[in-house]
């Protein structure tokens, strides 16, 4: 009989081993860095896309949207008083939500200064807390 080609036992049960050590050691350094990222992606709109599109809308009407408007007033003309008189939105292209798929929060006025308004996402718990990621910090 000749020789048979193939993989013994030990030897599949070998590289399973070596995967599984090289597994954990690489998954753990990698699991953070989605969170990271989320959070730098929230800071990037809260500080960049967002605030721009509010000082737009600041410029345009001179005021910012109201609370009660929030950040709606980005994307349609609010109904609600004060009706802005000159409106030339949509300032966004679509529903600002967070990275966790959550709208973010909107104070006019604000209480935390320089802004004169507050915009935050509360983060990956999702409830207001230490984790939150605003526009005054």
């Amino acid at each position: 009989m000749g020789k048979r080609a193939g993989f013994t036992l030990i030897e599949l049960m070998l590289v399973i081993v070596i995967i599984g050590a090289l597994a954990a050691m690489v998954v753990p350094r990698l699991a953070g860095r989605s969170e990271e990222a989320r959070v730098g992606a929230a800071k990037a709109d809260i500080n960049g896309n967002l605030s721009l599109a509010l000082r737009l809308y600041e410029v345009d009407n001179g005021r910012y949207p109201s609370t009660e408007q929030g950040l709606d007033a980005l994307m349609q003309r609010p109904t609600a008083p004060p009706v802005p008189e000159n409106w030339k939105g949509p300032y966004v292209e679509r529903e600002p939500l967070d990275p966790w798929r959550r709208k973010y929060v909107y104070r006019y006025p604000g209480g935390h200064p320089p802004r004169d308004y507050d915009l935050l996402s509360l983060g990956p718990d999702g409830t207001e807390s230490k984790d939150d990621i605003g526009n005054w910090q």
